[in-house]
């Protein structure tokens, strides 16, 4: 009986001590894996925050850059655009210091006799510019002169040199045309009409001729008549 008991008693203290083992064992394992799960969550957490994909795109990554080039695109649009007004404002300001030629349809002309010697008539034509803008006169006029006999008489130059005149709004330009006076007791040829085409231009004026006579001559340099290039008003050749 008493060896009976003591093998009872061993029995469940083995037993209690192979409890407490396993039990220990559990807790071990248990612990383990808690401590290796943690540590992969707390890895990956770590990453995320201190550079991961989401951080590398906060930082630097591909929408920092994306950031950068729309500031380089915006800097270059901006430059381009105010090259072009520049460029644009330069080519409007050279045309507009452009003067026009004098056209017919803003001058005036009249004829009138300012002859002072008994050898050579002088009969003086005046332009006027009656139009709001500044215009450009230069050069030779045409002149064609109507004899009562129906006949015509083209003016040639007198060779001189002609000067360009800018005529403001109220200024004159004027021309002479010299003729020889006739002396001889005679009627001589009677000027009617005088057909005036200002320079550079195609549309004329037809003055009455203010002056006197021509003298009738065989010879061809007998009635010889010319005219100045235009000038200032002031300025004309009085012959």
């Amino acid at each position: 009986m008493r060896t009976t008991l003591h093998s009872r008693k061993r029995t469940a203290t083995i037993s209690a001590a192979l409890t407490a083992v396993l039990t220990l064992t559990l807790t071990a394992c248990n612990g383990d894996d808690s401590a290796l799960g943690g540590g992969q969550d707390g890895s990956t957490t770590s990453a995320d925050k201190a550079g991961g994909t989401n951080g590398a795109n906060k930082v630097g990554g591909t929408g920092g850059a994306s950031k950068a080039d729309q500031g380089a695109d915006t800097g270059t649009g901006s430059g381009t655009g105010g090259s072009d007004q520049g460029a644009g404002t330069d080519t409007g300001d050279t045309s507009e210091g452009k003067v026009d030629m004098c056209r017919s349809g803003v001058l005036d002309a009249t004829a009138a006799d300012n002859t002072t010697d008994e050898t050579n008539g002088v009969v003086t034509v005046t332009f006027k510019n009656f139009g709001s803008a500044d215009c450009r006169i230069t050069g030779f006029p045409g002149v064609d002169i109507k004899t009562s006999l129906g006949d015509t008489i083209s003016v040639d130059r007198n060779g001189e040199q002609a000067v360009p005149q800018i005529l403001k709004e109220g200024d004159t330009a004027a021309f002479n045309i010299t003729y020889p006076v006739n002396d001889t007791g005679g009627s001589g040829v009677q000027l009617t009409d005088m057909v005036v085409t200002p320079p550079n231009e195609t549309e004329p004026f037809t003055l009455k001729w203010p002056a006197g006579t021509l003298p009738v001559t065989d010879g061809e340099d007998g009635g010889k008549m010319e005219l100045s290039p235009v000038g200032k008003a002031s300025d004309s050749p009085t012959g």
